[in-house]
């Protein structure tokens, strides 16, 4: 695989191809999913669930994320290394950019935040500075308590019109890259169409450019609950190795996520 930069992402939403994204941890990992092809590695503040076992992500702190972020950088490979801001990591502009800077030398390419249109000041003033943004919209764990927990957002015709009024704003503040999470598959097909930056979803329908996925849930470790739009790799796979490159190939083919994944 070649390495893969915010231009690739950009050449596969042109060509109607899409790309596979996955959360890592650590070198080991990192480098397995690399191997199998996943475009985005994602290290995020999920970290604070799968690894800690916390019950949300608000305990993730920056030195948490930062040292996972060397780990995944050591090993990831051709991959695009994205990651999350973690909780409070935006509460002024001064502190979002130097929290951005601390991970961006840790090794992280793309830096996620949470937030809508009043995340727009401060993505303008990252991307000035030369940090690549990924916006992240619908279901925001980081606001889980405010959302009144993990429900699907974008339901009612106004909260989708704005989610998608949020999109557009954040990306002629200069966001590169869309997330959406846990919206119904026609906003995530609409917001797709409607940007010229790729989207990535996840629980977001099957027309995104991208599609990511928790690497604990892909493994079929998934503890309480299990999600609506996750899929057990492990279970049709010899290996780690195999879960990881049947979930990838199923991304690029379009055979996940199926209609039973969605909203």
């Amino acid at each position: 695989m070649k390495t893969v930069t915010l231009s690739s992402l950009q050449a596969f939403k042109r060509a109607g191809e899409p790309f596979s994204c996955l959360t890592a941890y650590d070198a080991s990992f990192a480098r397995a999913a690399g191997d199998a092809g996943i475009e985005v590695l994602l290290v995020g503040d999920s970290l604070g669930m799968v690894l800690q076992g916390h019950s949300s992500t608000l305990p993730v702190t920056l030195e948490d994320i930062r040292y996972h972020t060397r780990c995944v950088a050591r090993g990831k490979g051709a991959s695009l290394l994205m990651v999350d801001l973690p909780f409070m990591g935006n509460s002024t502009t001064e502190r979002l950019l130097e929290n951005a800077g601390e991970l961006m030398r840790a090794g992280a390419e793309l830096i996620k935040v949470e937030g809508e249109a009043w995340m727009a000041d401060g993505i303008r003033e990252l991307t000035r500075r030369g940090v690549p943004v990924c916006a992240h919209l619908g279901l925001t764990p980081q606001s889980v308590y405010q959302l009144g927990g993990y429900k699907v957002q974008g339901r009612e015709a106004e909260q989708a019109s704005r989610i998608l009024e949020d999109a557009r704003t954040l990306v002629e503040a200069g966001a590169s890259v869309i997330l959406l999470e846990c919206v119904p598959a026609s906003l995530g097909r609409a917001v797709t169409e409607a940007l010229d930056v790729p989207v990535i979803g996840i629980g977001a329908g099957p027309d995104t450019d991208g599609q990511i996925l928790v690497m604990h849930d892909v493994l079929g470790v998934t503890h309480g609950r299990t999600p609506r739009f996750v899929k057990n790799f492990m279970a049709e796979a010899d290996d780690i190795q195999g879960a990881f490159r049947r979930y990838h190939e199923d991304v690029k083919a379009r055979r996940f996520p199926a209609p039973e994944h969605g909203f």
